[in-house]
């Protein structure tokens, strides 16, 4: 059994303050994964079953050690070493000999955050700097290779900093960690900042519809003035579509 994710909630402040640690926010899919006899279960935060979407993940399982559980996030990486989210979601309805085609051509990592359990112990219990060391010996005595990777952790506040400046290549943040707490499922017991970008784009085209929009196209101006996709918001919660509707208005020329 997999227990429910333990979650973060907002600060304003990136700062890694005495008896914490800190780790990368990654673009990616929070996942957890289990191991026990042969069988394994990769689950969504929500408790959706990806094994079918993942092979690769799954059959990577082999490398743990059996009765073993961590917690952490898909990522799917492109050529250039950017986190390719828009890849990742692309792969969720892929199947069968579809999954597999998928997993050759944008292989899928599981970036490991945490240990749930480790050969039929179960560490949840444990305080984050014991589990952090645990996750770390498993790494290093298994050799794990792809598709695991082990997450960074630090308790240097300048090694924060600089993950910080990582935006570029699509890292989203960073969360905070207590070292001497326990994992609690479903509570929001670390801390999560953000790096926010702002950027102007043109809202091109909807999805639902002009007056709920689920989400926004985005695009901007090439240099010949043709309007080119950039990419898409998440879905809008119900009263931001309604507030957006209100400032949508339609364009006056086509655009090639």
């Amino acid at each position: 059994m997999l227990p429910e994710p333990m979650l973060s909630t907002p600060v304003s402040s990136p700062g890694l303050r005495p008896g914490w640690a800190g780790e990368p926010k990654w673009d990616g899919f929070r996942a957890a994964v289990s191991v026990d006899a042969g069988r394994v279960v990769l689950r969504s935060r929500r408790g959706t079953q990806m094994g079918p979407a993942f092979p690769e993940v799954v059959s990577g399982a082999v490398q743990l050690p059996d009765a073993t559980a961590m917690d952490g996030e898909l990522v799917v990486w492109d050529a250039a070493g950017r986190l390719a989210f828009e890849r990742l979601q692309n792969r969720l309805a892929r199947r069968g000999a579809g999954a597999v085609r998928a997993a050759e051509e944008w292989p899928a990592h599981f970036v490991a955050f945490d240990l749930l359990r480790l050969s039929g112990t179960v560490t949840i219990g444990w305080p984050y700097w014991r589990r952090r060391a645990a996750l770390e010996s498993v790494f290093a005595a298994r050799r794990l290779f792809a598709p695991w990777a082990l997450c960074p952790s630090t308790t240097d506040p300048d090694t924060v900093r600089e993950w910080l400046t990582w935006a570029s290549v699509g890292m989203e943040g960073v969360v905070f960690k207590r070292l001497t707490d326990a994992y609690e499922p479903s509570m929001r017991g670390w801390q999560k900042y953000k790096v926010r970008e702002t950027s102007e784009a043109i809202v091109g085209a909807v999805t639902g519809s002009l007056t709920q929009p689920r989400t926004l196209l985005l695009g901007r101006y090439d240099a010949e003035g043709r309007l080119q996709y950039v990419g898409r918001t998440t879905t809008l919660a119900r009263a931001a579509g309604t507030a957006v509707a209100g400032l949508l208005k339609v364009g006056r020329h086509r655009h090639a």
